[in-house]
């Protein structure tokens, strides 16, 4: 997902950095973004010249200490405790009025702006899979937001493309709270012996884009098994949104979706 944040912000003219403390995941990222802009011209989306210009708008770093900038999107594990670890030390590194945002699928914004030093420039700024395509952004708010944040970021989301919805901080937010009985319903069937491609075509043939097993393939089935459980356990577990046993052994056995090449299909590049 930050890959496709750093293109989306390139194709619009930001200046970005891209920072992951490994090495080998900074040149996956760098191949991926190249080798999709390579794709735009071949498509005639845009010139050579353009994608020259994006690519020299982005910058890869390794080392934390060059993460300053005026505004920080965090995309990393679904971990509360590894986002607030990052974001500590991001705000010891940046300037005061530096604004944060983390693009967590499901985990409490106010949890985590509870463990930083200063929450008013702290929010939620979640993008959907793929970040490129995808033109909704959830900008999750707390009480104690700066207006002026608030209000920077939806400026932000407008000028990368996207149109942003303002929420406030709940399991799930918006899309993913409402999205959980149309995964978890097509689970429940599959556990008791309904085929997954039937209730993909099944859906797809009354109106969805993409049945929940492509969707969750697409998805990742290590994000979207997390997302599942965060929004369970926030909620007090409740029976009717309880993850799947099928999705968790997926995760378990590496196999995460169209990434992995196989999930609740096989995949081949």
């Amino acid at each position: 997902m930050g890959s496709g944040i750093a293109q989306t912000a390139i194709q619009h003219g930001f200046e970005v950095i891209l920072y992951d403390p490994d090495p080998r995941a900074l040149e996956r990222a760098g191949d991926q973004i190249r080798q999709q802009l390579q794709q735009l011209v071949d498509r005639a989306k845009i010139s050579d010249s353009a994608r020259h210009g994006m690519l020299h708008h982005l910058r890869f770093a390794d080392d934390i200490a060059d993460c300053k900038a005026d505004l920080i999107i965090e995309a990393i594990v679904e971990i509360a405790e590894a986002k607030v670890d990052l974001f500590l030390k991001l705000y010891a590194r940046n300037a005061p009025e530096t604004i944060f945002a983390s693009n967590t699928s499901s985990l409490s914004i106010a949890a985590i702006a509870a463990q930083l030093p200063d929450a008013s420039r702290f929010m939620g700024l979640h993008f959907f899979n793929p970040a490129t395509h995808m033109k909704l952004v959830e900008v999750v708010r707390l009480k104690e937001s700066n207006e002026g944040t608030v209000a920077k970021l939806l400026q932000l989301a407008r000028d990368l493309g996207k149109t942003p919805v303002t929420c406030f901080d709940a399991p799930g937010f918006i899309v993913n709270r409402v999205a959980r009985p149309y995964y978890i319903e097509a689970l429940r069937l599959a556990e008791e012996g309904v085929d997954p491609e039937t209730i993909d075509l099944l859906m797809e043939a009354a109106g969805f884009r993409m049945g929940p097993f492509r969707l969750m393939d697409l998805i990742g089935n290590d994000i979207n098994y997390a997302v599942s459980c965060s929004v369970y356990q926030q909620l007090g577990e409740p029976s009717r949104l309880q993850p799947s046993f099928i999705q968790q052994a997926l995760v378990n056995e590496g196999k995460l979706g169209r990434k992995s090449g196989a999930g609740f299909y096989t995949y081949h590049s």
